[in-house]
């Protein structure tokens, strides 16, 4: 890795937390509303009977209504489990049973159906520290979500959930780094 780019995406990664932490709840309260609607507007416009989403942490964009919509609506949802080889396992599990997992995020308790099972959904909803205007995702510095990307033979669309502050012109590109499709910010969908 070069060390430059590294140092890049640390103090980014930092200036982003600190932007998040920062946030207001009656701004978080709106986010959120614009978050749910703009992800069920997708789900439609893409016809997904199945997805896969992560579940937030609390300085996250909340993911939470929107995937009890999901479902509501009888749409399979994927939940994201990390694995000691830096891999993901899936579950369909739900958002009220949940432990804190390997990489210190809420992941949902279910039964285990292995990396492959993300071969299956329509639709990939991703969480991301930014998305720059090229569709390049820059992640929090784990690479769970590059991996499985990278790895997958043939991919649904795959949408980053990020405040509208965190798309950006252009941010620090690695090689293993994955683009997205597109974006969800809480006042627009944005596909690439």
């Amino acid at each position: 890795m070069d060390s430059d780019i590294a140092h890049q995406k640390r103090a980014l990664r930092a200036e982003l937390r600190e932007r998040r932490r920062n946030l207001t709840s009656l701004e978080r309260e709106d986010a959120s509303a614009g978050f749910t609607e703009n992800l069920q507007r997708l789900v439609a416009e893409v016809s997904a009977q199945s997805i896969s989403c992560y579940l937030s942490s609390n300085n996250e964009p909340n993911t939470r209504p929107f995937v009890n919509w999901a479902a509501e609506q009888g749409i399979r949802v994927l939940f994201p489990i990390s694995r000691e080889d830096g891999l993901l396992d899936w579950t369909v599990g739900n958002n009220e049973d949940e432990i804190e997992g390997l990489a210190g995020v809420p992941e949902a308790v279910g039964e285990l159906l292995g990396p492959i099972a993300i071969n299956d959904v329509d639709l990939i909803i991703v969480p991301a520290a930014a998305v720059d205007a090229s569709g390049l995702r820059m992640g929090w510095g784990r690479g769970y979500f590059d991996k499985t990307l990278g790895s997958m033979e043939k991919c649904p669309p795959v949408y980053a959930v990020v405040f509208d502050s965190e798309y950006l012109e252009e941010v620090p590109r690695e090689v293993h780094d994955q683009p997205v499709n597109g974006l969800v910010t809480p006042t627009r969908i944005i596909a690439f």
